[in-house]
């Protein structure tokens, strides 16, 4: 600040606030990124029971969306896994 006679030219206040204002762009778009990223982990294993893995009958239910199976077949399906399988956990195996 001493080198100039009287302050900072024109220029230097521009690049000194156009660094400013970058530094909190910068700082703002991290501190998104990170709480996005963190987030992300924790909202999708609480949306699939805590596994991490798709709970069956979410899987069967967009089988049946998507028109895979036809509403006799979910019907006949979630039944089965609601009452649990019993042996091997697969359906008629």
């Amino acid at each position: 600040m001493f080198w100039f006679p009287h302050g900072a030219p024109g220029w230097g206040w521009f690049a000194m606030s156009l660094g400013m204002l970058l530094f909190w762009v910068l700082l703002i778009v991290v501190v998104v990124l990170l709480f996005r990223a963190l987030n992300r982990g924790t909202g999708q294993s609480r949306a699939q029971g805590g596994t991490g893995r798709p709970v069956p009958e979410q899987l069967l239910a967009e089988r049946f969306a998507r028109g895979e199976i036809d509403e006799d077949e979910y019907r006949r399906r979630l039944d089965v896994l609601r009452q649990g399988s019993g042996g091997s956990g697969w359906p008629g195996r």
